[in-house]
C-alpha cells in the first residue's frame, strides 16, 4: 500500500525498560519498592537508581551483549538489576541461590559473566566458585568475573562470615553513587536481542541456559499482569524467587502497572501474613509448597487478610484440600503452567462463571487443570511427538504438551542441537504429557520421564499424589516408579507427614487409603516416610527419588514393602 512506512514515529523495538520510564512519570511518588523497616523507594527514585546503576556498569566496561550475573535473594538490589543491566545493554543472568560453589562456577563459565552481584550471605560461595574458575583460566581467557558485594543491612547480623568482606573493592550502593543521572540509557535496536539468561532448575537434567529477548519479556510481562488480573498500583509480595524466570516476568510486569514490590528475603508463613497485613498485599505467587506452608502455619502466626489476595501457583496442581483451605483463609488461587523456556507461566485455568455452581470437589478438579494459553502465546496443544498430529480432545488420550508463540525462548545458549530438538516441527516440545478436553483446556498427566508404566498401563504420578495428599496426616507426597520383576515398575510413594502423626500412620494406611480411591494397580506398593528433596523454587527433585527407588531393588509383585 502506498504511503506505508516503518520509521521511529510508528515503530519502536519492544522492551520492558519502557515500563520503568512510564511509571516514573505516572506513578512518580507512589511506592515502588518496600523492604523491611528501612527501605522504601518511589518510582521516580527507582528510575534514578537504575539509571545510575546502568551508568556505573558502563564505566566497568559492561556493554551490549555482556553477561552480568546475580546471586541474590529477593532484595531491592535484585529488582533494580532487572532494569539496570539491560539499560546499559547487558544481559542479566540470575543464579539459583541454593547452588553450591561447584555449580556456580559451571554456570559462570558457561555464561561468560563479566560481573557477579553477590549478597553477603553467599559471598563465600561466590569466592569459592571463582577460585574453582581460576584453576581453569584457560577456558575463561583469564578474565575472571569481578564480585560486586550487596550488603543487606537488615540481615547482616544474622550471617556469620568466615571470609572478611572489607577486602572486596566493589560494593553495590557505592557503585550506584558513582553513576551519572544524565547517562544515555541503552535501547535495543532489535527487539529480539537478549535481555536475560535463565538456567533451568535441573530437576531432570544438567541446567541449560535459556535466552529471553526484550520482545518476549515485554509481551510476557503484560500477559503476566493480565493473567494475575492486576489493576493499576497492585501490591505484590515477592514469594516467587526473582532468579526463577525473572520472577515469572513480574519484575517488569509490576513496573508496568506502577505497583509496589514488597521484597521478602526469606519466605516464611509468619513473614507472608505480617507483610500482607502491614502492606495490604493484593497479589503473590509461588509453588504449591508455599500454599502448603500457609495453610499449615501455626495459628498464632496467622493474621486476617485485609483484602482478598490473589495467589498464582505453578508446578504440580495443588490438591483439592489445599485449595479449599486457601480459600477459607481469604486467598484466591489461580493455577498456571509453564517452563523456564516459556518465560514462566504460559497457560492458565481461566475460570468460567458457570463452574461456580458445581460441587466443591468438581470445582477443584477443574481448577487443577493447566487450562489454555495466555494472551502472549499463540497456541498450546497436545500432540504426538513423532507425527506432530493433534491428539483427540477427549480428556483421555495422552500426548506431549507443545507450545508456540512470542513468549517462547529464543534458544539454549551455546547448544544448537538442544535448541533444534526442542523446536522440531515448529513447536516447543515441553517434555510434559497431558490430555486435552473438548473445551480446549489441557491437563498435565506427568513429565514424560515421570510417567509409570506398570504391566502396560500408564500411571499418572500426579493423580496418585493428589489422592495421597488428601490423607489428613500427609503434608507432602511424591510418587516415582520402582523396579518390579513382574510388572516392570510399580508406584513408590515418598511421604512427609504432618507434625504429630509420625507414630500413628503406617505405609499400609497410605496404601489402603489410595486403594479406596484409585484402581489397585495405581495405588503405591511401596511407601517411604521422609523429607522430600526440593529445588529452591519448591519443585520436588524426582530424579533423586527415582535413584533411591531404583537402589531399593526390584519389588516382587506379591509383596508390599513396609519401610
Amino acid at each position: 500500500m502506498d504511503g506505508v512506512v516503518r520509521q521511529p514515529a510508528n515503530y519502536v523495538p519492544l522492551s520492558p525498560i519502557s515500563f520503568l520510564n512510564r511509571s516514573a512519570v505516572v506513578y512518580r511518588d507512589h511506592p515502588s519498592i518496600v523492604y523491611g523497616d528501612e527501605v522504601k523507594y518511589n518510582w521516580g527514585e527507582t528510575l534514578q537508581r537504575c539509571t545510575k546503576l546502568a551508568s556505573a556498569l558502563s564505566q566497568l566496561t559492561i556493554s551490549r551483549g555482556d553477561v552480568v550475573a546475580a546471586l541474590l535473594p529477593n532484595v531491592p538490589a535484585m529488582y533494580e538489576l532487572h532494569f539496570g543491566v539491560p539499560m546499559c545493554g547487558g544481559i542479566l543472568c540470575t543464579l539459583n541461590i541454593r547452588h553450591d560453589a561447584a555449580m556456580i562456577s559451571v554456570l559462570l563459565e558457561h555464561s561468560r559473566a563479566k560481573l557477579i552481584f553477590v549478597d553477603h550471605e553467599f559471598y563465600e560461595i561466590a569466592c569459592n566458585a571463582i577460585e574453582i574458575l581460576s584453576k581453569n583460566t584457560k577456558s575463561y581467557n583469564n578474565n575472571l568475573p569481578e564480585i560486586v558485594l550487596v550488603v543487606d543491612k537488615q540481615a547482616v547480623d544474622d550471617v556469620a562470615y568466615p571470609t572478611p568482606l572489607s577486602g572486596n573493592k566493589l560494593e553495590y550502593e557505592s557503585l550506584i553513587k558513582s553513576g551519572k543521572l544524565d547517562y544515555e540509557v541503552y535501547k535495543p535496536k532489535d527487539e529480539l536481542e537478549p535481555i536475560s539468561l535463565n538456567y533451568t532448575s535441573g530437576t531432570t537434567s544438567r541446567p541449560k541456559g535459556v535466552v529471553y529477548s526484550h520482545r518476549g519479556a515485554y509481551l510476557n510481562s503484560l500477559a503476566a499482569v493480565l493473567l494475575n488480573e492486576m489493576l493499576s498500583m497492585p501490591v505484590y509480595l515477592w514469594t516467587v524467587p526473582m532468579f526463577h524466570c525473572n520472577g515469572w516476568c513480574l519484575t517488569w510486569g509490576v513496573a508496568a502497572q506502577g505497583g509496589t514490590n514488597i521484597c521478602l528475603r526469606n519466605v516464611t508463613a509468619k513473614g507472608i501474613f505480617s507483610n500482607i497485613a502491614n502492606h495490604k498485599v493484593t497479589h503473590m505467587g509461588g509453588a504449591p509448597t508455599v500454599l502448603t506452608m500457609i495453610i499449615n502455619c501455626p495459628s498464632h502466626h496467622k493474621r486476617p487478610l485485609p483484602t482478598k489476595v490473589g495467589i498464582m501457583t505453578g508446578a504440580a496442581p495443588p490438591p483439592p484440600e489445599v485449595l479449599f483451605k486457601m480459600e477459607d483463609l481469604g486467598f484466591s488461587v489461580t493455577h498456571s503452567y509453564g517452563l523456564t523456556e516459556t518465560y514462566g507461566p504460559g497457560t492458565v485455568c481461566v475460570w468460567k462463571p458457570e463452574w461456580d455452581a458445581l460441587p466443591p470437589n468438581e470445582r477443584a478438579k477443574i481448577k487443577s487443570r493447566q487450562g489454555v494459553h495466555h494472551i502472549g502465546l499463540e497456541e498450546v496443544d497436545v500432540k504426538d511427538p513423532v507425527t506432530m498430529k493433534s491428539m483427540p480432545s477427549d480428556g483421555k488420550t495422552i500426548g506431549e504438551v507443545m507450545l508456540r508463540g512470542n513468549t517462547v525462548m529464543t534458544g539454549y545458549l551455546n547448544d544448537i542441537q538442544a535448541t533444534e530438538e526442542s523446536f522440531k516441527g515448529g513447536w516447543f516440545h515441553s517434555g510434559d504429557l497431558g490430555v486435552k478436553y473438548s473445551d480446549g483446556y489441557i491437563q498435565l498427566k506427568d513429565r514424560s520421564k515421570d510417567i509409570i508404566i506398570s504391566g502396560g498401563e500408564n500411571i499418572s504420578t500426579i493423580e496418585v499424589e493428589s489422592v495421597i495428599f488428601s490423607h489428613p496426616a500427609v503434608l507432602e507426597a511424591a510418587v516415582v516408579g520402582r523396579p518390579d520383576d513382574h510388572w516392570g515398575e510399580t508406584p513408590c510413594a515418598f511421604v512427609k507427614l504432618k507434625d504429630g502423626h509420625h507414630h500413628h500412620v503406617t505405609s499400609d494406611d497410605i496404601i489402603g487409603f489410595c486403594r479406596d480411591s484409585l484402581p489397585h494397580y495405581m495405588a503405591p506398593r511401596t511407601v517411604v516416610f521422609q523429607d522430600l528433596p526440593k529445588t529452591s523454587t519448591g519443585k520436588t527433585q524426582k530424579f533423586l527419588l527415582r535413584e533411591k527407588a531404583k537402589a531399593m531393588g526390584s519389588l516382587s509383585h506379591n509383596k508390599t514393602s513396609k519401610l
